[in-house]
């Protein structure tokens, strides 16, 4: 198994940004093709105090072709599009083995 985790800086608006996130973002992500589980994870802080964080998303998928389909697809382009519109400064992505 294998995901795309995506981890978010604390945004300017976080009121914003997260109401966009679970309405609009969110429910493009969900519909990718072979997703098997979407988690996302609010950063509240750090063993050091507080975090430049503010969320991490996890998106699971059978195997590395499987996840690379999902993003290639019309749901995961339309997904990808919408995250460089709204958190492009934001938002790293990496894929992960998982072990």
């Amino acid at each position: 198994m294998v995901k795309l985790v995506a981890v978010y800086k604390k945004p300017e608006d976080v009121e914003a940004f997260d109401r966009h996130y679970f309405e609009v973002h969110a429910p493009l992500a969900e519909k990718m093709p072979g997703l098997i589980k979407m988690e996302v994870s609010k950063i509240y802080g750090s063993p050091a105090g507080e975090s430049n964080l503010h969320l991490i998303a996890e998106m699971y998928f059978e195997t590395r072709d499987a996840l690379m389909e999902a993003l290639s697809s019309p749901e995961g382009r339309a997904a990808g599009k919408d995250l460089m519109g709204f958190a492009g400064k934001v938002v790293s992505m990496h894929f992960a083995d998982v072990v």
